[in-house]
């Protein structure tokens, strides 16, 4: 029979192993640039840092209030053709540019945010997919300023660097960064601002009538996730140096995003970054096999479904529960475990000894009962 200090043992051992995987993690992403074999491995690990954040950028959004978002991809679109341009045409410094053009993403989600969150549901998917479309129509059509079809060619921050090392740098970079979106949306899962956006996750009507600001709280939410979102797209520009207006603004970017965080697990802190990992190591090997056909989107897809049939909340959910069924045992309820004791007193017990744990027994008519004083039935 398990010991009642099995939770209290497996609760303790919970918070060391999480400890030691995070370490473990944290060690496997920054020695990556040292065993990676080529250029192009390593290329290839920037990209999915760069999936990691911007999906961990989605997750505040998505993860915290509910609502799904598919303009994430035009928000880093924008981010980025925002750096290139202050790049580009201003003549700023690099790094200057990104933190211009992430506090222009920061601005512009404002107006975007204060019209989009009024409605709900799929009236807000839709509003996220037409945020996209207006993008990309105005980064085609504008071709004097954004280079329309032909794109805009960023120039390199570091441009005396070979490619490698180029690789390398951004690597870090994106790591940060990635450190620091993990870190703000903890600290957002731990305070009040938090509770009161998983209450809108829940009941949004419910949340309102008890008090929350809902309207407010999203609207904080959605600028503090555009500024990620806006930062990431903004590093990538300055890492890739070639923005395509097609590329920047696909509908497929932010299909990825949501995938990529209901893969990992949506109301996990490291959900995200487990799908980034998942989706985009899958879609970099996809398009090494089959190259530029749509066979990559399908190979990508069938991943995605054998993960969804089998493991529907996410990867870390699943692996969660797998873990707490050998840390955990099952344990019997309070009423079976004292019905199993109270048998085993009774058989054990020798012959004259005290009965008192047995359940009582029918008294004669007009006997009396030495346990209450009242006269039995």
């Amino acid at each position: 029979m398990p010991s009642a200090s099995d939770p209290t043992r497996a609760h303790r051992l919970g918070g060391p192993l999480r400890a030691v995987a995070i370490l473990a993690l944290a060690a496997a992403v920054l020695s990556f640039p040292s065993w990676a074999p080529n250029p192009y491995i390593l290329s290839a690990g920037v990209v999915v840092l760069n999936y990691a954040v911007l999906s961990t950028s989605w997750n505040f959004v998505g993860g915290f209030t509910g609502y799904i978002s598919l303009g994430h991809g035009a928000l880093a679109g924008l981010g980025g053709y925002a750096t290139g341009l202050l790049v580009v045409r201003a003549g700023l410094p690099s790094f200057v540019a990104l933190a211009a053009a992430t506090l222009l993403v920061a601005a512009v989600a404002v107006p975007i945010g204060y019209a989009a969150l009024r409605v709900r549901g799929a009236s807000f998917v839709i509003v996220s997919i037409a945020l996209v479309l207006i993008l990309l129509l105005v980064a085609q059509s504008w071709a004097s300023l954004t280079g329309g079809s032909r794109g805009l060619v960023v120039p390199r921050p570091f441009p005396g660097l070979l490619r490698p090392e180029h690789h390398r740098i951004f690597f870090y970079l994106f790591a940060a960064l990635l450190a620091l979106a993990l870190l703000v949306w903890w600290l957002v899962d731990r305070s009040r601002f938090g509770l009161g956006l998983k209450a809108i996750r829940e009941d949004e009507d419910k949340a309102e009538s008890l008090g929350t600001p809902t309207f407010a709280y999203k609207l904080v939410v959605f600028v503090v996730s555009a500024g990620f979102t806006g930062l990431a797209g903004g590093l990538y520009a300055l890492w890739f140096g070639d923005l395509d207006p097609v590329f920047q603004f696909s509908i497929l970017t932010g299909s990825y995003l949501v995938l990529m965080a209901l893969l990992g697990g949506v109301r996990q802190l490291f959900g995200p970054l487990v799908g980034a990992l998942v989706v985009g190591v899958g879609l970099e090997y996809f398009k090494v096999e089959f190259g530029n056909t749509p066979l990559h989107l399908a190979a990508t897809g069938l991943l995605l479904a054998l993960v969804v049939l089998f493991m529907p909340d996410g990867v870390l959910p699943a692996v969660g529960a797998l873990a707490d069924r050998f840390l955990r045992p099952a344990q019997s309820s309070i009423r079976e475990v004292t019905a199993a004791e109270l048998r085993e007193q009774r058989d054990t017990a020798p012959p004259g000894a005290d009965r008192a744990a047995d359940p009582p027994t029918e008294l004669p008519v007009g006997a009396v009962d030495g346990r209450s004083g009242k006269e039995g039935p």
